[in-house]
């Protein structure tokens, strides 16, 4: 039986990466997914369209987790389409590394907008929309608030701050029967990281070498996790950080 048959999901940041395959594996698990993108429309109507052609229920919903109109519009779409929300992943998010005397005004705010207000507002606009059984809010952490690397402070920063909005709004939405907790991947190979030029560096090796299972992630370990996280499997755990990194903490 699927695990998340009649539920609804809504996943931000899902147009690639691990957002895309925590959509695709919602979706094989039963879930109607609405895939959330801001800007990368054409790998947005793709994860789509993998998931239609394995039998799911999916749309395509451009938005950006900063803009309250569009969250606004996001939720409507999906209650019009599917119904009520039951499931929300809060993936949308960025990152730049950087040294001290690096660091801008201009990474700051792109950042913490994205990373931590887009988050804030999201969750918001979800709670219109939310069954009223309740349901499941999972927020996609990292690592990086536990191991704190080198050149990371602003990032290191938006993520710690997502572990302490997890335990708050643990607390605070628990009475609607709404559970929340977080997944804090270790490195993931995704288009991004592609892009950025660590597949294959030296920061690669050393991921790699400092994992006890001996390999990064890919975004179906995290997907895995997330359907957990989504279903009855997990209907005890609110609140809670999950480490996914292969052992890195």
């Amino acid at each position: 039986m699927e695990k998340l048959a009649n539920k609804v999901a809504v996943v931000t940041g899902a147009s690639k990466g691990i957002g895309a395959g925590i959509a695709k594996s919602l979706a094989a698990a039963g879930a109607s997914v609405v895939v959330n993108y801001a800007s990368a429309k054409a790998g947005a109507d793709q994860v789509v369209e993998e998931i239609i052609a394995a039998g799911g229920k999916a749309i395509a919903v451009q938005g950006s987790v900063r803009k309250t109109a569009d969250i606004s519009r996001l939720f409507e779409t999906a209650q019009t389409s599917f119904g009520a929300v039951d499931i929300l992943v809060n993936n949308a998010g960025v990152y730049k590394f950087g040294a001290i005397d690096e660091i801008t005004e201009e990474d700051f705010h792109s950042q913490f907008d994205t990373n931590v207000l887009g988050l804030l507002l999201t969750t918001q606009g979800a709670l219109k929309h939310f069954n009223e059984e309740g349901g499941s809010i999972i927020n996609i952490g990292s690592v990086v608030s536990s191991i704190a690397p080198v050149g990371s402070s602003v990032y290191t920063a938006t993520k710690a701050a997502v572990d302490s909005i997890t335990h708050v709004l643990s607390k605070e939405l628990g009475p609607k029967k709404i559970r929340v907790n977080s997944i804090n991947p270790g490195m993931v190979e995704t288009e991004g990281t592609h892009t950025a030029g660590l597949i294959g560096s030296d920061f690669h090796a050393e991921a790699e070498r400092s994992t006890p299972l001996g390999r990064i992630g890919q975004p179906e370990d995290i997907a895995l996790v997330a359907v957990f996280l989504a279903s009855e499997d997990s209907r005890w755990l609110t609140g809670e950080t999950l480490l996914a990194g292969g052992g890195v903490r």
